[in-house]
C-alpha cells in the first residue's frame, strides 16, 4: 500500500476528465483514485487519507460544494475546486466552505499540474518557512497565540479551527508582523504561485480568516489590516 502523501483523489462526474487528469498526474508520480459523484467522493474521503483532492463542483447528487462542507467538519486534506467558466459563485462559495483554490475549465492540464505541486510543495510546515522561523515555534501577541509545532491557533483564549490554507496565511502575515504584503507576493509566497492565480482568492482567504477570529475575539481579527492600494499586513497592537 502506498504512502497516502502521493495519493490524490479525482473527483468529476466526466469520464474524460477524470482520465486526463489521471494521465497527466500518474506521469508526475501521483498515485490516482476516482470518484464520478458526490456520495462516492464523500466516503471515500472520509475513509481513506489523501495528499489532496481534486474536486468537480457540479456534481449529480451531493455537489462538489457539499462533499467539501462535510468533509471540512472532520478533515484538512487540501481541496481544490475544478469550476466551469462564468461559476464564480461557486468559486467563492468553494472558499466560503473551506476550499483551497480552484482550477476553471476548460483548463490547462500544464496549469492542474502547477497547482497541485504548489499546494503539496511543503514537507511538514510550508516552503516559506525555511526563509524565516521563529525560534520558540510559537509567536505570542497579546490576543492572539499561534503554536507552529501543534499547528495551533488560539485568540482570545480560545482555539480556532482553520483550514491549511488559512493556517499558513496566518503565520505567514504574523512571522514578519507590521510588514505589508501586496496580494501578488501573498499568492507567490503562501500559494506559490508565480504564473498562475487570482488576486481574489487572497481577499476570499483574508475575508474567511477574519471571520473566524471575529467569532472568538474583534482584537484578534482587527490585527489582520487591510493597506489600500497595497495589500494586507498582521498590525502588532501599540
Amino acid at each position: 500500500m502506498s504512502d497516502y502523501f502521493n495519493r490524490i483523489l479525482v473527483v468529476d462526474d466526466e469520464e474524460r476528465i477524470r482520465r486526463l487528469l489521471k494521465m497527466y498526474l500518474e506521469k508526475e508520480g501521483y498515485e490516482i483514485e476516482e470518484a464520478e459523484d458526490g456520495e462516492t467522493a464523500l466516503s471515500l474521503a472520509m475513509n481513506r487519507d489523501y495528499a489532496l483532492i481534486l474536486l468537480d463542483v457540479m456534481l449529480p447528487g451531493i455537489d462538489g460544494i457539499e462533499v467539501c462542507t462535510r468533509l471540512r467538519q472532520v478533515k484538512a486534506t487540501p481541496i481544490v475546486m475544478l469550476t466551469a467558466k462564468g461559476e464564480e459563485m461557486n468559486r467563492v462559495q468553494g472558499f466560503e466552505v473551506g476550499a483551497d483554490d480552484y482550477v476553471v475549465k476548460p483548463f490547462s492540464p500544464r496549469e492542474v499540474i502547477y497547482r497541485v505541486k504548489a499546494i503539496l510543495r511543503r514537507s511538514s510546515a510550508t516552503a516559506f518557512l525555511t526563509k524565516e522561523m521563529n525560534t520558540s515555534n510559537s509567536i505570542v501577541f497579546p490576543h492572539l497565540i499561534i503554536e507552529h509545532d501543534a499547528h495551533r491557533v488560539t485568540a482570545g483564549g480560545q482555539e480556532v479551527s482553520l483550514t491549511p490554507k488559512e493556517y499558513e496565511l496566518l503565520h505567514y502575515l504574523a512571522i514578519s508582523p507590521d510588514k505589508v504584503f501586496s496580494r501578488e507576493e501573498l499568492l507567490k509566497d503562501v500559494w506559490n504561485y508565480e504564473f498562475f492565480g487570482d488576486l481574489r482568492t487572497v481577499d476570499t482567504h483574508v475575508k474567511r480568516l477574519r471571520e473566524k477570529l471575529n467569532k472568538v475575539s474583534t482584537e484578534a481579527a482587527s490585527m489582520i489590516t487591510t493597506v489600500w492600494g497595497v495589500g494586507y499586513k498582521l498590525e502588532v497592537p501599540k
